[in-house]
């Protein structure tokens, strides 16, 4: 249950204001297609997530317990740090042929490459060695923050600052971080 807690809460709060987020808002405006946006948002969560969490599996399996405590912890003060710095507005307003659903989901499998959440996921997946429960729990994370994008879109970014979310996912970083550290007897 840690796990999936864990995860979804890390994820959900990062997410806002991310560029997937803000890609959710552009998507949604230009399709006018919100369940199917969702859909493609699910799907290619799951995908990226999905390897993202496996990855982290296999990675414990390899690093010694106390080396992987260390890095971990170093890896979510990083994030803390990493969500103060907003993301640039990517303008991919490009015209697509291939509608709502696919270009949702490659669009959305394409920018979690790299991204926080992405790299988040492959610490938790490391951490609690549990890649399904982790992979629902930062998807239900990913749909819980793109949603409010697609279903609230622009009434919601006139009334949430984005500078005290991205105040708060940092801290809830750094405290995993710091709980990783104490959990260890570091």
């Amino acid at each position: 249950m840690e796990a999936l807690f864990s995860s979804f809460l890390m994820v959900a709060i990062s997410e806002m204001g991310d560029k997937t987020q803000l890609l959710a808002l552009v998507l949604m405006l230009r399709f006018r297609r919100p369940w199917v946006i969702m859909g493609g948002i699910l799907a290619a969560t799951l995908l990226n997530h999905g390897l993202a969490a496996w990855a982290g599996g296999w990675v414990a399996q390899l690093v010694a317990p106390t080396t992987l405590r260390y890095i971990l912890a170093a890896l979510f003060f990083v994030f803390a740090l990493w969500i103060l710095i907003p993301d640039k507005e990517d303008d991919d307003d490009k015209s697509s042929k291939y509608g709502a659903f696919l270009t949702t989901l490659v669009t959305f499998f394409l920018a979690e490459m790299g991204d926080k959440t992405q790299l988040a996921t492959i610490a938790l997946g490391a951490r609690f060695q549990a890649p399904v429960v982790v992979t629902m729990g930062t998807t239900l994370g990913m749909l819980v923050a793109d949603g409010l994008a697609v279903f609230f879109g622009e009434s919601l970014t006139k009334k949430i600052p984005l500078k005290y979310v991205r105040i708060a996912a940092a801290v809830l970083f750094a405290a995993f971080g710091a709980t990783i550290l104490v959990s260890s007897g570091a």
